[in-house]
């Protein structure tokens, strides 16, 4: 029946179109709830969807959108001894600014991240603070968090509380410590009511919290009331002392050589002045309080602090009316006052509220007015509000929501003109670049990205041949990309991007260099996969984009496969990648953008088998023991469709994307198991998880506690002994991460999680040196089906002295599991040198990402004093990964070398990506002494 559908028949020509293309792609009138075909139409539904898969001539890689320096170790180095020799705690905002620009461009987020926290813990003005706490929060943005009120809710630290970032001052030891926005405040503080009287007169009432009345003859203030000032018929009576010391124009206007000096009344009728606001500064020059005001008054003394220069009433009405600024429209009403008095803290409350609502609040047409125009921007610089930091963090929301819309251009247009320094300017026109590319305006494309050259971004120049290319010089295109081979030692992107411009076996010699150089690239695998299925070889197709999928999970690839399993019949593989893209990102849209994911699933339900929730658990335990992390996806996904509410299922999701490294999506499926919890004790389980995710590790055990408290169940004491765990333990630290485990495998829970739990428990007997029970756990987890547990079984037996069984426990492993690299990797470690190398061969060829074997190869070679082949090998995993642990490895190659220049250079570069290398640290030194040694 599957065979009969001839989809292979789509396959045939030079162009690879599945389904006939109609003119009019999508349909607008075309009901999303139609009934689906049956099986022996698919092929008529589907190309009712206008669908082309891709050809070769159609592929090309993406131009990467973030800085990508050309000599990346060098960079870091040079990071890290500005951070270290910068004269004052200050400089580092900037300087650690720079540095999450350049991680951003790394596939491991967490970098950036903690990189923005060093940001924002040396913010010094409230500008910057503001920014930056917006900027950590939409990283990690709340919106699928149930209970989240609004934007404006603090997540309990000082590092994103949005009141603690309206405080000005410098403190970086205190960003991370607990805000006082939960804490109860005693405050006994002085409170001015004002009201009007029964025929509509303005009065006054001064009271403490408890009513009485303040005394209003205070020999401390001389306060005397001598002066009365007239607005119309209405006379305002105030002590001249306190009005003439709210500053120095009122002090001599009352005090110096103008006739007001003189008289006890004073005419304020043409001043603009309502009886009011007289009122409120009469009560401030007595008070220094602004308490029950209503907002319009204290807006207009802010207007009259600002005509009489009164600094301090300035101050006070801002910091009110910031209090006030909650929400969106609070923003939108409250902005326009604050940039025409030029109100820094109002401002910055207001510009607090619509970047913690991104990015919904670029809809916003008051934001459109003030942040994307130039007039807008030069009302913000005139208030101390425009900065690169406020137009990076604007242009990265906005290439994230819509690359090709006008705001994004337009806040990039900003950005430019915010660049002061060279890393500056080349990020924002490179990203112009990046942004009139795509919305195909070639020319303004080309003119950016040889700005962005120009400034020092060498990479920009892949940007400066693609818009060439689109515009039919070809040859130029390939002079440019030729000429950087030529001027810099070669990396895997620029042969990558040369084949584009070459045909036959030139493009597929630069294709397998660009792999070679660096195997992360996606955009060979694709092309070679493409290319096999045009020449009718789906099997090889297939085979060939496995090999990025088996390391490097993205729904681009999977976009692929599905398609060319739908072309080799195989419903049930397409349907399971389909389910895995979903998981991953439930908005992408598949085909070149052209069908939704959901759709597709809609379209092969019919194709595919039927399970009820009993047979997913089954295929559940099957893909898991297997450790087929994307079959086990699949299956997830499956059955969140019949129980779209059951936590416990997001929960396993997200632990399958941790292990597919999938960091944002696994926050996601986190987040919703958080939302869908039945009961507090699992919501409470959760946030603890969430916690300990994001570096909070006393605050996840904390959740733990009180889940248990609440009820003893196994994912709480699991989460308490894991969290525990994470730290160097003790002997008795051990002991009460053993009992906890044991407490929770004596709590009810499925299979799956009781494997884990008995593999995490053997590990902690291995480390307690307790062997035999250490094996009996791993035993016991392998009986029901944890896979996993035969590398900790081997581990024991390696212990015992036991090599041959301890391989051949990993043999099994190997056998077992679908994505075995790491195996192969283990296996290395229980055989000779010989074997160990064939291990480490293969361990690389299935996951070129996974250091240890490079590592262990150069150890080789130095061990061979073959010195030059040991630093290629390292080098060779640095170009495409600059891990720490290699950076580190290299650096002491060179140092035993002499060579105390590179290991100087490799050392900082690793300690740029991890300040806590200790060893890292005393090398550098070591490295350093010997430089400045007299020669």
């Amino acid at each position: 029946m599957i065979r009969s559908l001839k989809i292979m028949d789509g396959c045939k020509g030079t162009q690879v179109h599945a389904f006939p293309v109609k003119p009019n792609r999508f349909e607008p009138n075309r009901s999303n709830n139609q009934t689906v075909k049956p099986v022996s139409n698919f092929n008529a539904v589907v190309s009712s969807e206008g669908v082309i898969l891709p050809t070769t001539e159609l592929l090309e890689p993406e131009i990467e959108a973030s800085l990508k320096p050309i000599h990346f170790v060098e960079i870091l180095a040079d990071l890290h001894r500005r951070i270290e020799n910068c004269e004052g705690e200050f400089e580092k905002f900037g300087v650690f600014l720079e540095q999450s620009a350049v991680f951003r461009g790394l596939p491991d987020l967490k970098l950036f991240r903690q990189c923005l926290r060093l940001v924002r813990g040396h913010a010094v003005d409230v500008h910057e603070k503001v920014v930056v706490a917006a900027w950590l929060r939409y990283e990690r943005r709340e919106d699928e968090l149930v209970g989240s009120v609004s934007a404006m809710e603090c997540s309990g630290r000082n590092l994103e509380c949005p009141k603690a970032s309206l405080v000005q001052g410098y403190d970086p030891e205190s960003v991370f410590d607990h805000c006082l926005c939960f804490r109860r405040k005693d405050d006994d503080e002085f409170k001015i009511v004002v009201n009007y009287d029964c025929d509509g007169d303005f009065v006054e009432e001064c009271s403490n919290y408890d009513g009485s009345c303040e005394n209003d003859d205070d020999d401390n203030n001389n306060n005397n009331d001598d002066v009365c000032f007239c607005i119309g018929d209405d006379e305002i009576i105030c002590n001249r002392y306190l009005v003439a010391s709210l500053s120095r124009p009122l002090q001599t206007m009352l005090y110096g050589g103008f006739i007001e000096s003189r008289r006890e009344k004073i005419n304020f009728s043409k001043n603009e002045v309502s009886i009011e606001t007289m009122v409120a500064v009469k009560v401030f020059s007595r008070t220094n309080r602004l308490s029950n005001f209503p907002p319009n008054v204290v807006l207009e003394l802010l207007c009259f602090a600002n005509r009489f220069c009164c600094e301090e009433m300035k101050n006070s009405c801002e910091a009110h009316l910031a209090s006030l600024v909650c929400d969106m429209d609070d923003a939108v009403s409250l902005v326009e006052y604050g940039l025409e008095e030029s109100a820094y803290l109002l401002v910055a409350a207001c510009l607090q509220v619509f970047l913690r609502e991104l990015p919904g609040s670029m809809q916003c047409s008051s934001f459109i007015n003030l942040y994307c125009t130039p007039e807008g921007r030069d009302r913000l610089a005139k208030a101390g509000h425009a900065s690169f930091v406020l137009y990076y963090f604007l242009s990265q929301v906005a290439i994230e929501e819509d690359v090709k819309s006008n705001t994004t251009v337009m806040l990039l247009e900003r950005l430019v003109e915010c660049a002061v320094k060279s890393w500056q300017k080349q990020l924002a026109c490179h990203q112009l670049g990046v942004v009139m590319f795509e919305r195909k305006e070639y020319k303004d494309a080309q003119h950016w990205f040889e700005a962005a050259v120009e400034a020092g971004h060498i990479y920009s120049s892949v940007g400066v041949a693609r818009a060439k290319y689109k515009r039919g010089h070809v040859y130029s295109a390939f002079k440019i990309i030729n000429s950087l081979i030529s001027d810099y030692k070669p990396v895997g992107w620029m042969y990558q991007e040369r084949s584009l411009y070459c045909t036959g076996k030139e493009k597929i010699l630069d294709l397998l260099y660009a792999t070679e150089l660096d195997p992360t690239l996606s955009f060979p695998y694709k092309y070679r996969a493409v290319a096999f299925l045009e020449e009718n070889e789906i099997g090889a197709a297939i085979m060939e984009i496995n090999k990025i999928i088996g390391f490097k999970v993205s729904p681009d690839c999977l976009d692929l496969r599905a398609w060319f399993l739908i072309a080799l019949g195989d419903y049930e593989g397409a349907f399971r990648d389909v389910r895995a893209i979903m998981t991953l990102d439930p908005n992408y849209m598949m085909f070149s953008g052209n069908m939704h994911g959901d759709r597709l699933v809609e379209l092969l339900r019919p194709v595919a088998q039927k399970w009820s929730q009993a047979d997913c658990w089954m295929h559940l335990y099957d893909r898991w023991s297997s450790v087929d992390d994307i079959g086990s996806l699949a299956v997830v996904h499956k059955m969140l469709e019949n129980d779209p509410g059951k936590s416990i299922l997001r929960f396993r999701q997200s632990l399958l994307l941790l292990r597919l490294n999938c960091q944002k999506a696994a926050m996601r499926s986190l987040r919703l198991a958080r939302n869908h919890s039945s009961s507090v004790h699992e919501r409470l389980v959760y946030e603890g998880w969430i916690l300990y995710d994001t570096g909070h590790r006393e605050e996840a055990l904390a959740k733990a506690e009180e889940s248990i408290s609440i009820q003893r169940s196994f994912e709480a004491f699991f989460l308490k002994a894991y969290a525990l765990a994470d730290s160097c333990l003790d002997s008795d630290s051990s002991k009460y991460v053993i009992d906890l485990l044991e407490e929770a495998l004596r709590c009810p829970s499925d299979g799956l999680r009781k494997g884990q739990a008995l593999n995490n428990l053997g590990s902690i007997y291995v480390d307690c040196d307790n062997l035999d029970l250490a094996a009996d756990c791993y035993k016991h987890a392998l009986n029901i089906k944890h896979t996993r547990a035969h590398q900790g079984l081997a581990r024991v037996y390696h212990l015992q002295n036991k090599h041959k069984a301890a391989y051949d426990e990993m043999t099994k492993l190997i056998e077992k599991a679908r994505n075995n690299a790491s195996a192969y990797e283990k296996r290395s470690e229980y055989c000779d040198r010989d074997t160990a190398k064939c291990d480490l061969s293969m361990a690389t060829q299935l996951d070129p990402l996974r250091t240890y074997a490079y590592r262990y190869r150069a150890a080789v070679l130095m061990d061979n004093q073959k010195e030059a082949a040991a630093i290629a090998e390292v080098s060779r995993a640095i170009s495409f990964k600059p891990d720490p642990q290699l950076l580190h490895l290299r650096a002491a190659f060179h140092d035993s070398m002499g060579d105390y220049v590179s290991s100087v250079r490799d050392c900082e570069a690793a300690l740029c990506l991890d300040p806590s290398l200790r060893e890292t640290v005393e090398l550098h030194n070591k490295a350093l002494e010997r430089i400045n040694e007299p020669k």
